[in-house]
């Protein structure tokens, strides 16, 4: 049995605000070692439950936030950047037979400590075939095709409550609950760590591969928060304006349909401006 872990970090234990998940600040260095305790948990957990292997992509920011040197030593850690399906790559390649997603949020729009849907700003709302989306529903959507399916999420309460629409079966843990974007009532490393791993360890059972989804074509619209981002984002083939601040598009796979999103949200930031977005 081999389990990917997909690690967020807005979701992690004791995060709550900017300076605790952007690299470089003395919060982020602090809370790097809170985001590789919930990642180790789960990893115990899982080869408690039986798993043979466990491989972490890193899926925050930079993608290099672990702590390598303190992780679980039985695992793996796939990170850095520019990877084909970025916060679930390594999920192709036929080997896989469940996925944790770890450390996850709440989307753009939406209630949730951190609320973000890959832009940590610009983009105020995400849906596919007319559902809000989170990055947990997007990356679900991915995995399916590949018949693989979510057994385990954690993050803040909120986040737990959105994954019982995309992975009701998996089992989900509530690291913190939420007061508002920068607030959160948190539980303690200690406490969390041992939620994760009984967790991902009864999550382990349904690590069953399935026959792969077929549920294409998905039509995905982005709303921003200024409108020269439509212009921005309207470069990318295939992308249209579809309200004064959104573009949509539609792909017949959410292979395809993931990529177009990182081909947006790369041009998108790459179109705003310091003051004023």
């Amino acid at each position: 049995m081999k389990i990917l872990i997909s690690a967020d970090m807005e979701g992690a234990t004791g995060v709550t605000w900017p300076a605790d998940v952007l690299p470089g600040t003395p919060q982020w260095e602090r809370c790097r070692r809170l985001f590789t305790s919930d990642v180790s948990a789960a990893v115990a957990g899982f080869l408690d439950g039986g798993a043979d292997e466990v491989l972490i992509n890193e899926a925050h920011w930079s993608m290099r936030n672990l702590l390598l040197e303190e992780l679980d030593e039985r695992a793996q850690m796939l990170t850095g950047r520019h990877k084909s399906l970025s916060m679930v790559e390594g999920v192709q390649h036929g080997d896989v037979d469940g996925v944790a997603f770890v450390g996850y949020h709440t989307g753009a729009g939406t209630e949730g400590v951190l609320a973000h849907t890959y832009l940590a700003n610009s983009i105020t709302g995400v849906w596919v075939d007319g559902a809000r989306a989170s990055e947990g529903l997007l990356n679900a959507l991915v995995v399916a095709e590949y018949g693989v399916p979510v057994v385990l999420v954690t993050g803040d309460d909120k986040t737990c409550e959105d994954a019982r629409g995309y992975a009701p079966h998996a089992r989900s843990v509530a690291v913190k609950d939420y007061v508002s974007r920068y607030a959160a009532v948190c539980r303690t490393p200690a406490r969390t760590a041992a939620d994760i791993r009984a967790a991902a360890r009864e999550a382990a059972v349904l690590a069953v591969r399935h026959e792969p989804a077929r549920g294409g074509p998905f039509t995905v619209e982005l709303e921003f928060d200024a409108e020269h981002l439509v212009g921005a984002a309207s470069v990318v083939p295939g992308v249209e304006r579809s309200g004064e601040r959104r573009v949509a598009y539609t792909s017949p796979t959410m292979y395809e349909g993931i990529r177009c999103f990182k081909a947006v949200t790369t041009v998108v930031s790459a179109a705003v401006e310091e003051q004023y977005g």
